[in-house]
């Protein structure tokens, strides 16, 4: 039996050694166009860009070794110019011209793609690239070595076109990436792709989306590229990295019949010919969850189709090929995206009818040292929970989560069979809730209408004026940011400030990531809240998808000029913190510890894992007048050097910057008195100017417990005997049930580790919030200063409206 194979890569080379396992007997003939066979494909931008040193290492076999290994008859610069599907002959011609033919009992066509390359002017310009194969990659590597390459230009921001700008920013090259669409890696959704978007935004890559390119031009001895938008840019190389086509030519010239696109196979790959078979990338197959052909530019199932087609054409068709659904992963930067199954615009396109749900979990045990957040989306049916698919953004174990729900979807899982997966833990590996876990809960409470969900899009359009956002997360964290409109009621004040919550409205509720917005979304539904939508991703993913970007081209190396760290004679310490493992607001609340125990000219080097890290830590120095020093990302860990600036320049830029908060504590319920220093504590720690103005009842918060024996009229002592001696006597302002309600709260903020109102309130006035004291009132009810706690000064209402002239925000409680 004679078997000649036509392409050496991937699915040819797999299927040629697959056969001679199967039959030591077979004559086999491997006929390739080019040099090299066998070859790391996927490998080709690490070698540009020196990640690879040694070119070697690319090749998985010669054609020597190859040939000697299995006994093949391996041809390279040989091209296979027709095919006789009836008279099962094809013709070849060799490097030099001449043409000879081969007679074949059983033929396997494995052309693979190639690079496309749109009629653009100046397409021909030199200086501009595709890489598809290692003739592409030598000629870029020659180039760069041989000309003084100081910018260079992507077109097309997929993922090989990712994977060289990063390599060529690695080798000291400033690249700009430009993409017709609206995001970069087309193959999934928006919101994730989002997250690239501010990585190369943070590595000080140009990013340009929603343009084309109108034509090049050698323009000063270098390479103008025009966009759309009228725009010059000027490189020294460009690189096409628009997408590839199947190569479909002999396949047409042969009478052999395509689909759509690709040369069209049965289950068992073989085409409208008989005993003439096809793979990989030139191949179109039936998508195992649309039931429609579409083509897989993929290296993993080629191979599977390698090994598959030998099998059918040693002993006949007997195994079918299942399809595959598009599983892939890529590296930018520091950063890994992998995706499987159907995203969700590709489902919207088709009308089919999906829920999706978006959470974010750590990549291991937080208390272990390199947890990484892990953003997770899927897609599934909204009746019965079956997956369509799943994207995975992260800095570690997006390829573990991918995998495993691969492997469920294509065996028609569930979501309820991400819950089910029974996982290997140890906290260096995943949590007691692996993320796949957490998002197979998710699904499950959206399926069953436990956590109705709106996604950022819908959300972004929506008629503000008919919905109430409410933003649960903590004070700090509404400091540094919120969706325009929003009311901030933190989560452990919501049950005691619920009356401020209308029930005539749509409720859409956020967090950080989704999950204290569900803890909310179940206490108001719980209380009769019928109108409630949580926010799938919360505030991070809606910050991140509606974030700008800015075509604006970047040539500096880091997020921040790079300041050297001063000597130790112009700075007393550099304070170095951890905070890594810890989401949004942890980091921030962990800087501003550090900064408050440091001097003037004091630095603080904050790590996190949290990518939103950086951008935070800029709005938070922006309003409290420290400076940045420097921002470096490496390998997943965020790096901020902030250095302390001077008391004096705090105040003008919180003065100049109108950020104050003035309070008015007007009651002394114990619940309205525990929201006051939670909202002033969390003012406080973004460095705003925050004063409190206790006046009437409000002044039983701030007595002392021990208070020294002053003289008093009648009408002071009757107001004491009805009023509470101290802060440890005020009662709920609901549910007191005769003090029972009021000593249950503290006992259950004792056992919960919430801290205790005397503790609030002391770090209240360590943080640096004045509390005044109304006069009048003091007056009036017959309370002196010595029965006031230190730290209390006493004013009128010229000393308020003087403080709230100054503020953005007046809260009367």
């Amino acid at each position: 039996m004679k078997h000649i194979i036509i392409g050496g890569v991937a699915g040819g080379a797999t299927a040629a050694a697959r056969i001679r396992r199967a039959d030591e007997s077979a004559e086999i003939v491997l006929i390739e166009k080019g040099k090299y066979i066998s070859y790391a494909n996927c490998g080709l931008p690490y070698y540009v860009g020196g990640i690879i040193k040694e070119r070697e290492k690319l090749f998985v076999q010669t054609p020597e070794s190859f040939g000697c290994r299995f006994n093949i008859d391996v041809r390279v610069e040989n091209e296979v110019v027709g095919i006789d599907t009836v008279g099962k002959r094809i013709s070849v011609r060799r490097i030099d011209g001449t043409e000879y033919t081969e007679h074949y009992d059983k033929l396997l066509l494995s052309p693979g793609s190639a690079p496309m390359c749109p009629p653009i002017k100046g397409i021909e310009t030199e200086g501009i690239f595709t890489l598809r194969n290692v003739e592409d990659t030598d000629r870029i590597k020659n180039y760069l070595d041989t000309h003084a390459v100081r910018d260079a230009v992507v077109v097309g921001g997929g993922f090989i076109g990712l994977e060289m700008a990063e390599n060529l920013h690695n080798a000291g090259i400033p690249v700009s990436i430009i993409e017709m669409a609206e995001q970069v890696m087309a193959p999934v959704d928006f919101s994730i792709a989002s997250h690239v978007h501010r990585h190369l935004l943070d590595k000080r890559m140009s990013l340009y989306l929603r343009q084309g390119v109108e034509r090049f031009e050698r323009l000063n001895n270098r390479i103008a590229v025009y966009l759309s938008s009228d725009e010059k840019i000027e490189a020294d190389m460009v690189l096409l990295s628009i997408g590839v086509r199947p190569v479909t030519d002999l396949a047409v010239k042969a009478g052999i019949d395509l689909g759509e696109r690709g040369i069209k196979v049965n289950a068992f790959l073989e085409t409208s010919a008989p005993d003439v078979y096809a793979v990989g990338d030139a191949i179109e197959f039936t998508h195992p969850l649309t039931g429609k052909p579409w083509l897989n530019y993929l290296a993993g199932p080629a191979n599977r189709q390698g090994r598959i087609v030998a099998d059918n054409m040693v002993f006949g068709n007997q195994t079918e090929y299942e399809g595959a659904i598009g599983t892939a992963i890529a590296k930018v930067f520091d950063l890994v995206v992998g995706t499987t199954g159907l995203p969700a615009k590709r489902l919207k396109q088709m009308g089919v009818d999906y829920r999706s749900s978006t959470t974010v979990s750590l990549s291991h045990a937080g208390y272990y040292p390199g947890a990484f957040p892990l953003t997770l989306k899927l897609t599934f049916s909204p009746t019965d929970g079956r997956l369509f698919g799943a994207q995975c953004v992260g800095n570690d174990g997006v390829d573990k989560r991918i995998d495993q729900i691969a492997q469920i979807i294509k065996q028609g899982g569930t979501v309820y069979d991400l819950i089910k997966t029974e996982q290997c833990y140890a906290p260096p590996f995943s949590s007691a809730k692996d993320p796949i876990a957490i998002a197979g809960y998710a699904a499950s409470n959206i399926i069953s209408g436990a956590m109705p969900v709106i996604d950022w899009r819908k959300l972004r359009d929506t008629d503000r004026s008919q919905v109430l956002l409410l933003d649960v997360r903590t004070p700090a964290e509404f400091e540094l940011g919120t969706i325009e409109g929003a009311v901030n009621i933190p989560l452990d004040d919501l049950r005691e400030r619920i009356c401020e919550i209308p029930r005539n409205k749509k409720i859409v509720i956020f967090c950080a990531v989704g999950l204290r917005g569900y803890l909310a979304q179940r206490i108001l539904m719980g209380r009769g809240y019928a109108d409630v939508w949580n926010l799938s991703g919360g505030y991070q993913i809606y910050s991140l998808a509606t974030m700008p970007v800015l075509n604006v081209r970047r040539r500096e190396s880091s997020s921040c000029p790079t300041v050297p760290l001063r000597t130790a004679d112009e700075c007393r310490q550099v304070i170095k913190v951890d905070a890594c493992g810890l989401q949004c607001p942890g980091p921030i609340m962990k800087l501003k510890k550090a900064m408050d125990n440091a001097t003037v000219g004091d630095r603080v080097e904050v790590q996190a894992t949290d990518a939103g890290f950086p951008r935070d830590a800029g709005a938070w120095c922006k309003s409290t007048g420290n400076k940045i020093v420097e921002i470096n990302a490496d390998g997943g860990y965020h790096t901020v050097v902030v250095e302390k600036a001077s008391s004096h320049r705090r105040e003008v830029q919180t003065l100049t910057d109108s950020k104050n908060k003035t309070l008015i504590m007007f009651s002394d319920d114990l619940d309205r008195a525990l929201a006051t220093f939670v909202l002033a504590n969390g003012a406080a720690a973004t460095g705003h100017k925050v004063s409190v103005f206790f006046t009437f009842w409000g002044l039983n918060v701030i007595k002392r417990e021990r208070k020294p024996a002053v003289k008093k009229d009648i009408f002071g002592r009757m107001f004491s005997w009805m009023m509470p001696s101290d802060s440890r006597k005020l009662r709920l302002s609901q549910m007191s049930m005769l003090g029972l309600g009021d000593r249950m709260m503290r006992y259950i903020m004792k056992k919960k580790n919430i801290d205790s109102l005397e503790k609030l309130r002391q770090q209240a006035l360590d943080n640096g919030v004045e509390f005044i004291a109304c006069q009048m009132s003091m007056d009036m009810m017959g309370v002196q200063r010595e029965e006031l706690i230190d730290g209390v000064t006493v004013g009128g209402v010229a000393t308020y409206m003087e403080r709230a002239e100054n503020a953005n925000v007046n809260l009367f409680i």
